[in-house]
């Protein structure tokens, strides 16, 4: 999948003004059977098949707040065919939005900022279910999963069910990763992908519900990991790619512990540092050639890398200072590319500094609890993205793409400490006060 890029000055990029809100529109029935039949051939593909658990106590045009796990782009084609002939909308990133603004808004979608506070999609949200009556479908992860397993979800979830009121679905998947994991390069592997729709709490419920114990039940929803499965379930993978890339999730040796030196190649992962050889094998485990490996399973070495940048933090040692490409999304015409620069970050958040001296973006780690990190970007590269509604930053660096990983772990444990001296001296003020 492409985007438009739209080659300009930053001087010029700062000139555009973004669009003006527009609420959601409710998509046609004609708009609902174009994308339930656009979806049949990649599920056909994939042998899909759902299960369904109470799903009988939600009204047949009774909205509802739909919660999925994010694993590829299957994603887009599971859903309408589940959803069907319900109405819906489906909160989607600005840059979906690229080229096509129209036709995205026609068939249901609502903008929105990565991990930026938004509290234009809450009121669009609340808008689509109980003036146009449309359900609502919602990645709370937001991204892809790097490792398998769910992504960081946002607090204010539970503070958002209690406001809107509404019945909650969860959409689960089984195979979706493992067909199509974003570290591979969009590369497909002949997986089955099955789904389980799930009614999982009622209006009445989430009032004698608190915010906290909300987020506790979905944090349990959310509780998966695909390797694992893959394995329990002795489900093979046989392509010779399913290495390929691996290097992007699993950057640094736990044997020689150097970093950006892996290298994910046909069914090998290998340390260029050392030589170490990791063979992954069909059913998803890792087994060092010749030797005793540290790690047999992708999110335990995962986990291992987590918790060498959190050593790096606390002893003062984790700094990123890599040279970027930087494109811009500001509007749907395209997405702006501004020119060279710098990304550093550290225990005090991002510095982008670039475009000849004219770029220069502060934010601080409280700004978001984690990173927009991805693999292949729109066929372009690996990328991280910062910034406002107004303006995102999507950086490209240039050379070892595998630090993508490693800021957004870093991202995600200088949010915690930060988040945790910032609740330490309110409870300080509060004593005090």
């Amino acid at each position: 999948m492409k985007i438009k890029i739209i080659n300009t000055t930053y001087n010029e990029a700062i000139k555009i003004k973004p669009p003006h809100h527009k609420k959601p529109l409710k998509p046609s029935m004609f708009f609902r059977i174009l994308m339930k039949t656009l979806s049949v051939r990649a599920l056909r593909k994939s042998h899909f098949s759902c299960t369904k658990i109470d799903m009988e106590k939600l009204g047949k045009k009774e909205p509802a707040l739909i919660l999925m796990n994010h694993s590829c782009f299957i994603d887009m084609k599971i859903v309408p065919t589940l959803l069907f002939p319900r109405p819906f909308n489906i909160v989607a990133t600005r840059d979906t939005f690229i080229g096509k603004d129209l036709l995205i808004r026609l068939i249901g979608c609502i903008p929105t900022t990565k991990f930026v506070a938004d509290t234009t999609l809450v009121r669009d949200i609340i808008y689509a279910i109980r003036k146009l009556k449309s359900s609502v479908v919602m990645f709370p992860e937001a991204g892809y999963s790097l490792d398998g397993r769910a992504t960081v979800l946002p607090d204010s979830l539970g503070k958002m069910i209690k406001m809107l009121g509404a019945p909650v679905v969860t959409i689960h998947t089984d195979g979706a990763f493992a067909r199509d994991p974003l570290y591979n390069n969009l590369q497909l592997r002949k997986v089955d992908v099955s789904a389980t729709e799930k009614y999982l709490l009622s209006p009445e419920e989430i009032k004698s519900m608190t915010p906290e114990e909300i987020n506790d039940l979905i944090a349990k929803e959310f509780d998966f990991d695909n390797f694992k499965w893959q394995r329990e379930n002795h489900i093979k993978i046989a392509e010779g790619f399913r290495a390929d890339c691996l290097h992007r999730v699993l950057y640094k040796c736990p044997h020689c512990l150097a970093e950006g030196r892996m290298l994910g190649k046909g069914t090998e992962l290998v340390c260029e540092a050392c030589g170490k050889d990791y063979h992954l094998d069909e059913y998803g485990s890792l087994k060092l050639v010749n030797g005793q490996g540290k790690f047999d399973h992708v999110p335990d070495w995962f986990d291992w890398q987590r918790k060498c940048v959190r050593e790096e933090i606390e002893n003062g040692s984790y700094k990123m200072n890599v040279p970027v490409d930087i494109m811009m999304v500001i509007d749907s015409k395209g997405l702006y590319r501004v020119g060279e620069g710098r990304l550093v970050h550290d225990i005090n958040g991002f510095v982008l500094d670039g475009c000849d001296g004219k770029l220069h973006y502060e934010q601080k780690p409280l700004a978001s609890y984690t990173l927009n990190s991805e693999y292949y970007w729109y066929e372009i590269g690996d990328v991280m993205s910062i910034g406002t509604n107004d303006r995102l930053y999507y950086c490209f660096p240039k050379g070892d793409g595998s630090i993508v990983t490693k800021a957004r772990l870093a991202t995600e444990e200088i949010y915690k400490i930060a988040i945790a001296k910032k609740q330490a001296k309110d409870v300080e003020k509060a004593t005090t006060g």
